[in-house]
């Protein structure tokens, strides 16, 4: 066992075999045994040392043992140490009296008995060390109580002084306790209440905002920060407050609560408002320098390409009307005028076509138009100008049916156009191919595939479109210039010893025609000198099979046709109803979902048309509903919105209605849409009919 875990028990006899038969028989126990062979001797081992129990002997000489314990007893250190007193005199009731008269707890006679003596005294051992264990632990939970009430102080100091507000929350988010700082930030009396917490200073424009992310935050207990607006219950006065929150947890993992700050940041918002104010004026300023700075390039090279044709045509026409020249020549001469004239004329129909996209009025003559007809026909165009270079023009035709919905003039000038930049930017010899092809749909242009069919006997293929590819291998796109590849009046090169001619038009062009016939287009190189690839992808027209003359066609009124017509608007609902009974159709008009639902009960209409925003619950409501609904979940439906962004449309379509028209509804454009939803149906049940036969 260890030294200092060992305790001292004093032996105090004049008889030195005494000594040694008591360390004998208390050898055992394993603890330090000490001995004093008088009083004097075991009154000076009690100076410096602790006992756990004294064995005294009665009969000693110079002081006896009752003289020693009185002594023992008058000293404070020694007071309660137990004494067990050793004598020969069994039978002397007087000397134990006396003994227990002087605080001994026991009185053994010689001889004694081995067994009793260890047993008294590893009682006194054990109570000795439980005794000092116990004070050890009073030390330390003096010690700790003291370092606690220092802590407290501290924390007590912190908390008032803090330039921040702090908050102590439970498990469920009440708030326990709150510092000043946090009373004066939230704009609150401390009489208020605790429990709300920061939630009741809150803004009422942030409060649901507020309110939903800190119940979150309680349910998934991790760090919390946000930001909100406060307002003073006393006063008007706005501040934005930053909010923080961490889980607190008990040593062994236990959630017990949240600990959090606020913090006034109003100063620093007001600072990053003012800094982005700045922001934006500086960009502002350096948009309309960069713009005012590539209208001035665009003039001059305006200029330039304006009067370089000129300086050849005129500078001929007056040759040839001052002089005489020989067939070549003249024909050279007039070659010469002719190439000339017809790129001034492509250029002023360039500035033109730009100036219909700034107004919008750019219009198409769309038809049902085979690509591979529009493409050889381009081709055809920019022949002379490749053979001039010895390029290789490569038609790569994969289809030669595919059809789309548009423009054949324009589409015409999309290829030309970007066969003519490809040929311009090859070097002589180089290669230019013009590939057609049907492909799927790639998902980063998923809305080829939500296009709305123009006609009521036009409709596009929903997973598949075509692509028109020009590919060269030429002098290619640096990356730096590459994003502003379609802007108008951006070229990169716009110096006066720039080595190509032209507006830097076509391509803008080129971008608004793709996207008028509701395409896509991009551009794609590897960097200078590594050739280039334009990609366009124009909707597929789907080949609709012709039913038999004997169907009949769409019919043109809509005789016959009940529909159910939803908004909350009454004048939209006047309208929409007078239109349609105008046509032939039967109305039933609803202003609410819950109406609208109980209307399509009662009437069973043929065809829904539906507003989109409604208040309370809206289009989207509405349709969810129907379509769960086994007596009408197939009805088709029509979706009338305000909202003409393109994602707008998505969603409308991905809710299920089959088509989406914005608002202001154009009347011709309405009955025009309802004519091919039925003419639709009458298609699907003939077909179906043939099947069955």
């Amino acid at each position: 066992m260890p030294s200092e875990s060992r305790v001292n028990i004093l032996l105090v006899d004049d008889q030195p075999e005494n000594l040694l038969a008591l360390e004998a028989l208390l050898e055992p126990l394993g603890e330090n045994l000490v001995q004093a062979h008088s009083g004097a001797e075991a009154l000076r081992c009690l100076l410096s040392q602790d006992f756990a129990v004294i064995l005294l002997d009665v009969q000693m000489p110079d002081m006896d043992g009752f003289e020693t314990a009185t002594l023992i007893r008058s000293r404070a250190r020694s007071r309660q140490t137990p004494i067990i007193f050793l004598t020969a005199f069994s039978n002397n009731e007087q000397f134990m009296f006396k003994g227990y008269a002087l605080g001994a707890v026991d009185y053994l006679i010689k001889p004694i008995d081995p067994a009793i003596l260890k047993s008294k005294v590893a009682v006194f051992v054990d109570l000795f060390k439980k005794t000092e264990a116990l004070r050890q632990q009073t030390l330390r939970l003096e010690a700790m109580n003291a370092e606690l009430r220092a802590t407290e102080e501290r924390f007590r100091l912190l908390s008032t002084c803090s330039p921040v507000g702090v908050f102590v929350t439970d498990t469920e988010g009440h708030c326990t306790y709150a510092n000043p700082r946090f009373w004066d930030i939230c704009g609150l009396q401390e009489t208020e209440s605790l429990e709300q917490g920061w939630l009741q200073a809150v803004h009422p424009d942030d409060q649901r905002l507020a309110v939903a992310s800190w119940a979150a935050h309680l349910r998934q207990s991790e760090d919390y920060i946000e930001q909100f607006r406060f307002q003073s219950s006393e006063a008007d006065e706005e501040r934005w407050v930053c909010v923080r929150s961490a889980p607190m947890r008990s040593d062994q993992g236990e959630m017990i609560g949240y600990v959090g700050t606020i913090e006034d940041i109003t100063e620093q918002k007001q600072a990053e408002a003012v800094q982005a104010q700045m922001i934006r004026e500086q960009a502002a300023r350096q948009e309309a320098e960069a713009s005012n700075r590539m209208k001035d390039e665009f003039l001059a090279i305006l200029s330039h390409e304006l009067r370089t044709p000129l300086n050849a045509m005129l500078g001929w026409s007056r040759l040839l009307r001052t002089r005489k020249y020989d067939e070549p020549t003249t024909h050279r001469a007039l070659e010469i005028i002719e190439r000339n004239a017809t790129s001034q004329a492509q250029l002023i129909d360039d500035i033109l076509d730009v100036s219909r996209i700034i107004r919008g009025k750019l219009q198409l003559n769309c038809a049902s138009t085979t690509l591979k007809t529009v493409a050889e026909a381009a081709l055809n165009a920019v022949q002379p100008a490749a053979t001039a270079k010895a390029i290789e023009l490569v038609p790569n035709f994969e289809t030669t049916t595919a059809q789309v919905w548009g423009d054949s003039v324009r589409l015409q000038q999309v290829m030309w156009n970007l066969l003519t930049n490809a040929v311009k930017f090859t070097a002589e010899g180089g290669t230019v191919t013009l590939r057609l092809a049907v492909e799927p749909i790639p998902e980063k242009m998923a809305s080829l595939s939500q296009v709305a069919p123009p006609r009521a006997n036009v409709s596009f293929e929903t997973d598949r479109c075509v692509v028109i590819d020009v590919i060269d291998n030429g002098a290619g796109i640096s990356p730096a210039f590459l994003p502003y590849v379609f802007e108008r009046f951006r070229q990169a090169d716009s110096t006066t010893t720039r080595s190509h001619n032209g507006l830097g038009l076509g391509l803008a062009i080129v971008r608004h025609l793709v996207e008028q016939h509701h395409g896509t287009i991009e551009a794609n190189s590897e960097g200078e000198n590594q050739g280039s690839r334009f990609t366009v992808r124009l909707p597929l027209l789907r080949s609709a099979p012709n039913p038999p003359s004997s169907m009949g066609s769409a019919p043109s009124r809509l005789d016959g046709l009940k529909v159910l017509v939803v908004d909350d608007e009454a004048d939209a609902r006047q309208l929409l109803t007078f239109l349609l009974n105008e046509a032939g159709a039967t109305v039933t008009v609803a202003d609410s979902v819950d109406t609208a639902l109980d209307a399509l009960n009662a009437a069973k209409p043929d065809l829904l048309i539906s507003d989109i925003g409604m208040p309370n619950q809206d289009g989207y409501t509405l349709i969810e509903k129907i379509r769960t609904l086994p007596c009408c979940a197939a009805i088709p439906a029509i979706a009338l919105t305000a909202y003409s962004r393109a994602e707008e449309r998505s969603r409308i379509l991905a809710a299920g209605f089959q088509q989406h028209l914005s608002k202001p509804i154009d009347p011709s454009s309405l009955l025009a849409e309802v004519a091919a939803i039925v003419n639709s149906q009458l298609n699907g049940r003939v077909q179906g009919s043939i099947a069955q036969a």
